[in-house]
């Protein structure tokens, strides 16, 4: 299988915005092994402007935009540093790739992106991909990464892609506002109702929301990828997600 692993920055960094390094060491091993099986695999990681503010000790996110630069600039380096040492340990080689809106949108650009990464996975790396934050600007942001990862599903014919966050799935409504919310494990169709379960913003550290993984539903299910949205607490749970055991939230892709 292809698959595309999106990994949030709530799932990377604990609060103070330190790498949570159990975590990230226990992804790695994970993903390592199931490329080891024969996987394709690539991983989308949030988590550079997160890195930057503990890097520099900022107790915050920055809202302007030459400030986010410059700590994205700052924490990709502490994170591309993890995953090579890391995945070195298990003998395989990272790439990264860091992507604007118009690498995407521009015909060209994105023949050219598509041509790297299949190139990258037919010489057996493992391609890290980010949204390059130290450039991006208002224009050109694609503005989440679990877009961006239904983007790079599409352009690359995965047939999984799987979202690890701090949550086990969708809900029927917000589990922490609401003790009645039930986790829906499948979802066949996207339906009006199911993407009016879309809330705002996740946590402080990050971008991402319930609204942004419904909408990377509809780009990835459309493409003929499943999506899972699951709980990153936990990265063994990548092996029960491909072992078909009911975890998370499924959106069945369209065949």
């Amino acid at each position: 299988m292809r698959i595309v692993v999106k990994v949030g920055t709530s799932t990377l960094a604990h609060a103070t915005g330190h790498m949570n390094i159990r975590r990230v060491e226990s992804l790695c091993k994970v993903m390592s092994d199931l490329k080891n099986a024969g996987h394709e695999m690539v991983l989308v990681s949030s988590g550079a402007i997160a890195m930057g503010l503990g890097k520099l000790n900022l107790k915050e996110r920055p809202r302007d935009i030459p400030t986010k630069q410059a700590t994205a600039a700052v924490g990709q380096c502490e994170l591309m540093y993890t995953y090579d040492k890391l995945f070195s340990e298990y003998n395989h080689t990272v790439a990264q790739i860091l992507l604007t809106g118009s690498d995407v949108d521009h015909a060209e650009r994105r023949q050219n992106f598509r041509n790297t990464l299949f190139r990258l996975l037919e010489m057996g790396a493992l391609p890290v991909i980010n949204e390059n934050d130290t450039v991006a600007t208002d224009e050109i942001v694609i503005g989440d990464n679990d877009t961006l990862a239904a983007i790079v599903a599409r352009e690359i014919g995965a047939d999984l892609l799987v979202l690890l966050s701090d949550i086990d799935g969708l809900y029927t409504a917000d589990p922490r506002k609401d003790k009645s919310a039930a986790l829906i494990p499948l979802v066949e169709a996207l339906t009006p109702d199911i993407m009016a379960l879309g809330g705002g913003n996740g946590t402080a550290l990050g971008t991402g929301g319930m609204a942004t993984k419904l909408r990377a539903a509809q780009i990835a299910t459309e493409a003929g990828a499943d999506m899972v949205i699951a709980n990153g607490e936990n990265p063994a749970i990548l092996y029960d997600i491909l072992a078909g055991q009911p975890t998370g939230t499924r959106f069945t892709g369209r065949r």
